[in-house]
């Protein structure tokens, strides 16, 4: 007897609470990871003992990390307000968050300079396409995406293409784009039930069922403005360095001692699709241990926050909301918008 998944799991992922359960593990980790970050795991742990046992901070302040999510989050549901979830108006919502998101005095957590330049650009009023730093394949890219996997009701070619606009809008390289749609569809494959040990193996057949498709309606002449000679080659380019990422964090998963920080065998996450490798690996790891991810990626030697931040979405999204503490939860900073976009989405 088989059973019906698309009547099944939006059942299942509204019961788990699977978007507030990411957005705040999101925020969370993004927390966690805030005070590590640019530190190597010897300082770490001497100055707030054993990685299992990293705090929470006191105040729990997120990062840029959080900030663009919330962005993205408000832009799709501002996007989707107005009828089916169409480029055009995306594209629209999203400029105007980021650009509200850079002029914010509250941009004070040392966002990326990939960020920061595109949005200058995107307040200029020029195409978006002249904003996307063509060359940037940076964790700005996907650090923010998991909105895109958790609102309900889009169909695959929407969730890939906002996934890959809402990266393109401040980072253009193929890579970018493809570690972002790839992190998307891992929270989207998690919200909905797949299970940890089958999930790199789900995400290596999209990669592979994706790898020349090149999303026109959603990114326009976009690939015109790398030295690529077809959009199909462009979009191969990004897919195969994700592909790679993908076996490095298999094989990772067959050998990796949990005392070894993870970096070391899928890179530090200060670019997309590393980022999306040693998230994946911290939670793989620990598929039932949500705080136990965060901590794992907390207490790692690269770009701890973002890291910590895509574990946390991951966890989040397996698990639900139950999967946090409320003694955490309550404390993070801006819980009032995680909540209401997760209530939004898990309904």
């Amino acid at each position: 007897m088989t059973t019906d998944t698309r009547t099944t799991a939006p059942r299942r992922t509204a019961a788990k609470r699977a978007a507030t359960g990411a957005l705040v593990g999101l925020a969370l980790g993004d927390a966690m990871g805030l005070p590590t970050e640019f530190i190597d795991v010897p300082r770490i742990t001497s100055w707030y003992g054993p990685w299992r046992d990293l705090p929470l901070p006191e105040p729990a302040r997120v990062t840029d990390d959080t900030q663009m999510t919330l962005a993205v989050g408000r832009a799709l549901d501002a996007a989707a307000a107005g009828g089916p979830l169409a480029p055009g108006r995306l594209a629209g919502a999203l400029r105007a968050e980021f650009v509200d998101w850079a002029r914010s005095p509250e941009n004070n957590r040392a966002p990326g300079r990939t960020c920061l330049v595109a949005c200058g650009l995107l307040a200029a009023d020029r195409p978006w396409q002249e904003a996307a730093q063509i060359g940037s394949k940076g964790c700005g890219a996907n650090m923010r995406v998991a909105p895109v996997g958790l609102v309900p009701g889009l169909d695959e070619e929407q969730r890939a293409g906002a996934a890959q606009l809402q990266a393109a809008l401040t980072h253009g390289h193929p890579t970018a784009l493809a570690a972002s749609d790839l992190t998307a569809h891992a929270v989207h494959l998690l919200a909905r039930g797949a299970e940890p040990l089958g999930l790199v193996g789900l995400l290596r057949s999209y990669a592979y069922e994706n790898r020349s498709r090149y999303h026109e309606r959603w990114l326009g002449d976009l690939w015109t403005r790398a030295q690529d000679p077809s959009p199909a080659h462009f979009a191969a380019r990004g897919w195969d360095e994700c592909l790679a990422m993908l076996e490095r964090v298999a094989a990772a998963l067959r050998t990796a001692n949990p005392e070894t920080d993870p970096c070391l065998l899928t890179g530090e996450g200060w670019i997309a699709e590393e980022a999306l490798g040693t998230a994946l690996l911290c939670f793989l790891m620990f598929p039932g241990e949500p705080l136990t991810a965060l901590r794992r990626a907390a207490c790692t030697s690269g770009d701890s926050d973002s890291l910590a931040c895509l574990a946390g979405a991951f966890a989040g999204a397996h698990l639900g909301a139950s999967a946090w503490p409320e003694s955490w939860a309550r404390r993070v900073e801006y819980r009032d918008g995680l909540l209401a976009l997760g209530a939004l989405w898990d309904a």
